[in-house]
């Protein structure tokens, strides 16, 4: 054998029809740089499928579905974000300053139903768990990266904002995630890059930015001096308190029909202000760090940036807010996890034996905590077949919904139908219509009233209009406006 021969003999049978060094492309999809866009594309299809399932089912838990669908409706065709149920002609940069959610327009023109926000949503969730994902692997290898990624993607707080619906904060997952992986790798600019724009996804999300811009300032600190650092730290601060007092007293004011900010009354209502029960309180510091990172997210200076989520929340007069529902957690799931992966990076160099062994396994704890609170989670309900199954009350009332022609105007309280309307119908909330008097009326009968007696309360309310039954299917009660006599 010459010694060419010898050669690819020597490095395998697929030596010599592979050059030296090149992949299969099976080997290049199983890259571990890939890792976090296969995890978050797995993420994305299971939250697509939760949220569009419950809305084919008709479970909306609320309004707000109707009410992006209606400011995104209104950007889609170059129109003034209104959201008439939020009052007639309400502009939505009046209530919440988010105009980010624009950048949904043209997917919404092209795709025009509210299946389009909740995929939309889907994918922003699905998308934060890339730099998570991809931050934990580089500093604590493949395998616990993968874990955290997973701990992340099956998260509590993610998990309760996809049950919900649809809501802004969807913008705010992956530029927060962004941001701090790219704090807890010292790339300070980028990290500002990403965290500027949370200006434009809420008026509170200006102070989290300053929390930003803080936690750099204490990591700068802790690693020595760095003055052009500490300077774009202190800008990022300013900036971020600056544009918050401008979406709060010019931006918001200016937009609203009032003339202010509707929900300052949530923070100095009349009254004594409630105190939050200390046992509530501490219950939801524990879920928001126990389970996510088992406190050990405590030692790093990443979790300043979650300090004015949790104080605002705390300091309201609405209890709704100090719980573990809904969408209110969600933002704060990067922010403990990326500080979960900078406290363990550091713990693995501590000179206590406890908390190297600590760290080593608790990417594996976190990850199995995640997926055991699953089964009492939403995305259990993706494991049941009756998920899957559209009843037949629910395509009777979708007929039913279906009679109301497009343009109509619309006057309702049931939300799983504001939902099948918002987008081709003029939706008012019940009790809101200032003076305009409905042609249609949707609502829900139970607790002992009929149909005859929404009938009744909607007279009551348009004293000059008369209604009757237009349809009936299960719950759900259609009355149309009655032609002059």
């Amino acid at each position: 054998m010459d010694s060419a021969a010898a050669a690819v003999s020597a490095q395998g049978p697929s030596a010599a029809g592979t050059p030296v060094g090149s992949r299969t492309w099976k080997e290049t999809l199983r890259a571990p740089r890939l890792d976090p866009y296969w995890l978050a594309g797995t993420l994305f299809v299971l939250y697509t499928a939760l949220s569009v399932t419950r809305h084919l089912r008709m479970l909306t838990i609320s309004w707000d579905l109707g009410i992006f669908e209606q400011a995104v409706r209104t950007y889609a065709h170059l129109q003034t974000p209104v959201a008439d149920l939020k009052g007639p002609g309400a502009n939505i940069l009046g209530d919440h300053f988010s105009p980010i959610t624009a950048l949904l327009a043209p997917f919404y023109r092209l795709f025009p139903s509210p299946i389009t926000l909740l995929v939309a949503q889907a994918a922003l969730f699905a998308l934060s768990a890339v730099p998570v994902t991809r931050l934990a692997a580089g500093k604590l290898g493949r395998a616990r990266g993968l874990a955290i990624g997973i701990a992340y993607g099956f998260s509590w707080g993610i998990q309760r904002a996809v049950d919900f619906d649809f809501h802004e904060i969807a913008f705010a997952m992956p530029l927060l995630a962004f941001s701090l992986e790219a704090v807890v790798n010292r790339r300070w600019r980028a990290a500002a890059w990403w965290a500027l724009p949370l200006v434009l996804v809420k008026e509170d999300l200006g102070v989290t930015v300053a929390a930003i811009g803080v936690a750099i300032l204490v990591s700068v600190r802790r690693t020595g001096r760095d003055p052009r650092a500490t300077r774009l730290a202190c800008g990022l601060v300013v900036l971020g308190l600056v544009a918050a007092a401008l979406a709060l007293t010019v931006a918001i004011p200016a937009f609203n029909n009032t003339g202010s900010y509707d929900y300052w009354k949530k923070l100095d209502g009349e009254g004594p202000a409630p105190t939050i029960p200390l046992l509530t309180a501490l219950r939801t510091l524990l879920w928001i760090l126990l389970p996510t990172t088992g406190l050990l997210a405590l030692r790093s200076p990443v979790l300043i940036a979650a300090v004015p989520t949790i104080a605002w929340r705390f300091v309201s007069h609405d209890d709704h807010y100090w719980g573990t529902d809904w969408h209110y957690n969600a933002v704060l799931m990067p922010i403990v996890f990326v500080a979960l992966t900078d406290a363990l990076a550091r713990a693995h160099g501590s000179p206590r034996a406890w908390l190297r062994r600590y760290a080593r396994q608790l990417p594996a704890a976190v990850a199995g905590a995640a997926l055991a609170f699953s089964a009492s989670l939403p995305l259990y309900g993706l494991t049941e077949p009756a998920t899957y199954r559209i009843p037949e009350s629910v395509r009777a009332t979708e007929r039913l919904l279906q009679l109301i022609p497009d343009g109509a105007t619309v006057e309702a309280s049931d939300v799983a139908s504001i939902s099948r309307l918002a987008g081709r119908c003029r939706v008012f909330w019940i009790g809101d219509t200032r003076g305009i008097e409905p042609e249609y009326m949707v609502e829900r009968v139970g607790d002992g009233r009929a149909a005859k007696d929404l009938v009744a309360d909607a007279e009551r309310m348009h004293p000059h209009t008369r209604y009757q039954v237009f349809g009936v299917e299960g719950t759900t009660v259609v009355l149309k406006r009655a032609a002059p006599a």
